[in-house]
């Protein structure tokens, strides 16, 4: 099986951030704001009470359990993937751990899997508008999980993709995969069905566990993630892709690829 690439011009490369982590920008199509001054401005407060409402939901939120102290050596990696705006968490397909993560019977003949959380409407999309995004930014909505087949281990691409190694005790390691398997969210006693294709040749999109907004992105669930395996960085306040790559710069353990 050849690497998981990178899809057409549906997936963009820049750099500038975007709310929502997901897909590819596309083309930009203007967002109709009503008829004449009264309209933006009834657009202007509706989107002004929602933003305070996810920030109210925010300072609401319970801050991570910290992780128990990990006493075996850190003799396993994990590689987290960064484009820019989005990043993602990259295992050995062996160290997901017997009966974790079923869907990966969707590619059989991975011998890497990339991990990805976003919003359910803007992440799977072609063709995207400000208006998903600023939807997918404001108004907490339904999450999924993009999961890519690779056969090897992600490398740095300069100007494309930043990828990190990452550390980890045996223990850290299955909290790792476990949060990652808890993440799907699947039928009682089955597995998730996939719901869209995937931003690569071999990738798929599934169900996810969590509401997305511009408080609770892709880059906080890959921090939280990374925190509960035993990782040294806070990642309360991780947005976007730059606040965690820059904290996993100053942690312990972690290494540029």
């Amino acid at each position: 099986m050849r690497a998981a690439r990178q899809r057409r011009s549906a997936h963009p490369r820049n750099k500038s951030p975007s709310p929502a982590c997901g897909g590819g920008v596309g083309e930009r199509v203007p967002v109709s704001s009503g008829s004449g001054r009264g309209g933006r401005i009834a657009l202007r407060r509706t989107r002004l009470a929602v933003l305070a409402c996810v920030i109210l939901l925010a300072a609401c939120a319970p801050l991570p359990l910290r992780p128990p102290a990990d006493a075996g050596p850190r003799e396993h990696t994990a590689y987290v993937v960064s484009n820019g705006w989005h990043t993602g968490i990259v295992l050995r397909r062996n160290d997901l751990g017997p009966g974790r993560v079923p869907e990966a019977a969707d590619f059989p003949r991975a011998a890497w899997l990339e991990f990805g959380w976003g919003d359910r409407e803007y992440y799977p999309a072609r063709r995207t508008t400000p208006g998903m995004a600023l939807a997918a930014a404001l108004a907490p909505s339904p999450a999924v999980m993009h999961m890519a087949a690779r056969d090897a281990p992600p490398r740095t691409r300069p100007g494309a993709l930043e990828v990190v190694a990452v550390r980890l005790s045996t223990a850290g390691l299955d909290r790792l995969a476990a949060g990652i398997h808890a993440s799907f969210d699947r039928p009682p006693g089955g597995r998730a069905e996939s719901v869209a294709p995937g931003l690569y040749r071999h990738s798929l999109f599934y169900p996810a566990r969590g509401r997305f907004h511009l408080f609770n992105t892709c880059n906080s669930w890959t921090a939280r993630r990374l925190y509960a395996a035993g990782v040294a960085i806070d990642p309360a306040g991780v947005l976007t892709a730059g606040d965690l790559m820059g904290r996993l710069e100053e942690s312990e353990g972690v290494a540029r690829r």
